[in-house]
């Protein structure tokens, strides 16, 4: 399973325990105005651009250092990489990505006040677009459903249509990504679905369809609650080989719908989640980012019920999962946000204070709750097992650490 979205996973894990368990004094200090501080390396603007995103949805004014933080990294030419430690030297191209740009314009275009880097960083990803409509992770390598939805949310975030984002050949963002859809030819119980490119050959992937679902609404990652309840349907496949195949004439949101039946369906047979094979493991185990992210999309194809009940099973069973990682936390809190829930209340958990604290002070914020007497409560039952749950979590950590780095990035995964 993708991304650098994984790798920071894995690192704020790693992150936790090292704060648990090591002298103060060989603590790294985290970059003035970056929330979190696990190594950005891999993941410092994606991070970043998920943090300020969710605190702007949960009314949270950042501190003007987080967004200083941000607009520090993008490159001369426009783009962003995941992170530039030394920002008075000149990018390497090669280092820039879709993917940080992409989610480094939505937010900063969320945040209102930034139309220089936005525009610079928005006519950079038109100039790296492939000829099929699509985005790679880095310019160059064949487009993939990740990055073209994260570069699609982009624009739409701008106010662009993405469908008028095209190609000198006609070809559009939404063009690409139906050609990653899983049709009439493939197994019954794949048809819908996304797929991702990996050595040659394109697989069935949650990820992917979670992200190409999302995009082909036209959405970003911020998605409002939806006002009804829409069913997602599939197109009839009617098996005769004559028959040109249905699925290759949807339209986008038709697309979309599709996808969605094919969510909807897997979160049913998780339980209310999704689930992943992970490194070492004998069976499945829940995928809490990629359940958060069908939350998003599902929503954002009307899918109101659905997302609900999924984003329901998140709330009671993530918070070791986005225990000190912006990121995940973000996640959640958008999430939260597509459903109509407060992530200032998460299964007890105040979602929003959790991230704000991983930050500078904001310049303003909605005032927080006061703990009822079960959160007291939950906070004194769950605070003497922290302790052992993180160093469990480091020696999974270590045990899967050269796996982890192998999925640093979506890059390396198409090499």
């Amino acid at each position: 399973m993708p991304l650098r979205r994984r790798a920071a996973t894995v690192l704020a894990a790693a992150t936790a325990l090292t704060a648990l368990t090591a002298p103060a004094a060989l603590a790294a200090a985290p970059p003035a105005g970056l929330y979190g501080s696990g190594d950005p390396t891999y993941d410092g603007v994606w991070r970043q651009s998920y943090a300020l995103l969710a605190l702007h949805t949960a009314g949270v004014v950042p501190a003007a250092s987080a967004t200083g933080w941000l607009t520090g990294q993008q490159c001369a030419d426009g783009g962003f990489p995941s992170y530039r430690a030394d920002t008075a030297t000149p990018c390497a191209p090669k280092a820039e990505d879709t993917n940080a740009t992409g989610i480094a314009v939505q937010a900063l275009a969320a945040l209102g006040g930034q139309d220089a880097a936005v525009g610079k960083a928005t006519a950079w990803l038109k100039k790296v677009q492939n000829a099929d409509g699509g985005w790679s992770y880095n310019p160059g390598g064949p487009s993939d459903p990740d990055s073209t939805a994260v570069v699609l949310g982009a624009f739409a975030a701008t106010g662009t249509a993405p469908q008028d984002v095209r190609t000198a050949g006609g070809k559009s963002p939404y063009d690409a990504l139906r050609g990653f859809q899983s049709g009439c030819a493939a197994k019954t119980a794949d048809r819908g679905a996304f797929t991702y490119p990996m050595n040659g050959k394109k697989a069935v992937n949650a990820k992917a369809t979670a992200d190409a679902v999302r995009a082909s609404q036209g959405a970003g990652f911020v998605v409002r609650p939806a006002g009804s309840d829409v069913a997602a349907d599939a197109p009839a496949c009617t098996g005769a080989a004559t028959v040109a195949d249905p699925y290759a004439a949807l339209a986008p949101k038709a697309s979309g719908l599709a996808g969605a039946a094919w969510l909807a369906a897997q979160l049913t047979a998780g339980g209310g989640h999704l689930t992943a094979l992970t490194p070492g493991a004998d069976k499945p185990t829940p995928d809490y980012g990629t359940t958060a992210d069908a939350v998003v999309a599902l929503a954002a194809g009307g899918q109101r019920s659905a997302a609900t009940s999924a984003y329901t099973w998140l709330a009671a069973n993530s918070a070791t999962w986005a225990h000190g990682n912006p990121a995940a936390l973000a996640q959640l809190i958008l999430a939260a946000g597509a459903t109509g829930a407060d992530p200032r209340s998460a299964g007890g958990a105040n979602l929003v204070q959790q991230l704000t604290n991983l930050g500078p002070a904001p310049a303003s914020a909605k005032p927080s709750p006061s703990p009822t007497a079960t959160q007291e409560q939950h906070q004194k039952s769950t605070s003497g097992s922290s302790l052992g749950t993180w160093l469990i979590v480091g020696v999974i950590f270590v045990a899967s650490i050269g796996f982890g780095i192998l999925l640093s990035s979506r890059k390396r995964r198409q090499g």
